[in-house]
């Protein structure tokens, strides 16, 4: 008879920040999840440790190129090992960097699609490793307007959002039945973050009237995707203030 493992249940954020990949951690560290938060650099991560602590959760940064095969398997293989089982993982990389089609660069495109999509696959199979012979987990893969169509200069953003989107879809096909809830999430306009209110002053404006995305408000409802019943479960998800166009 197996002995039961009574490590505390993982919340892991690839591509965690200051925004998005922070609010998801500290909504599930709440919960008494253990925060497991990655990006290529982990000690850019020290703050968003030190806040998730400093609230009475726990959490711990690493530092691990998503884009690549061992990184990913090694970060996957230390937090189970380690801290606990991953009970959900929440793929959150962006590699959004416009550029027109007539001065795009094979190298930057296949690096965007790398970031976007080939790093999704990793983590995703990684984690589902772990995840189908429990027989339980979430995936859920942060997407954007362009994974549902494309627009002028985001030619390889939206190739690298379509790709992820669709491997979202067949996880989720092949996963479900086997106990796995794999969701996507559209992020359909701005959020809130130092970029959009230097950059986009007249966006970021419309803050005050709920004009654009809070990553509070999104972290909430990829927890509240998290604990659906399985009779009843959500793949796709499109959140966007009420006043977007779409």
């Amino acid at each position: 008879m197996s002995t039961p493992d009574t490590r505390p249940p993982v919340a892991l954020v690839v591509g965690a920040g200051e925004s998005t990949g922070g609010a998801v951690a500290r909504r599930f560290a709440r919960e008494g999840y253990f925060a497991c938060v990655a990006r290529r650099s982990g000690d850019k991560l020290a703050a968003l440790v030190a806040e998730v602590e400093a609230a009475g959760g726990r959490a711990r940064a690493f530092g691990a190129d998503a884009r690549d095969e061992a990184a990913v398997a090694a970060l996957v293989r230390e937090i189970e090992q380690d801290i606990g089982p991953i009970e959900v993982a929440v793929f959150n990389v962006g590699a959004n960097v416009p550029a027109s089609i007539l001065e795009e660069t094979p190298r930057k495109y296949r690096k965007v699609w790398e970031l976007g999509a080939q790093a999704g696959f990793l983590v995703g199979r990684e984690v589902a490793l772990r995840m189908v012979p429990r027989g339980r987990g979430t995936l859920v893969f942060t997407g954007a307007t362009a994974s549902l169509r494309g627009g002028a200069h985001f030619a390889a953003f939206a190739g690298a959002k379509h790709a992820l989107r669709a491997l979202a879809q067949s996880m989720a096909r092949e996963l479900g039945p086997k106990g796995i809830h794999v969701a996507h999430v559209v992020i359909d306009g701005a959020i809130d973050t130092a970029f959009i209110r230097d950059n986009f002053p007249e966006r970021y404006a419309l803050k005050a009237q709920d004009g654009i995305l809070q990553p509070d408000a999104i972290a909430e409802n990829y927890w509240w995707l998290h604990r659906q019943p399985r009779s009843a479960w959500t793949f796709e998800m499109d959140l966007r203030p009420w006043c977007e166009r779409w």
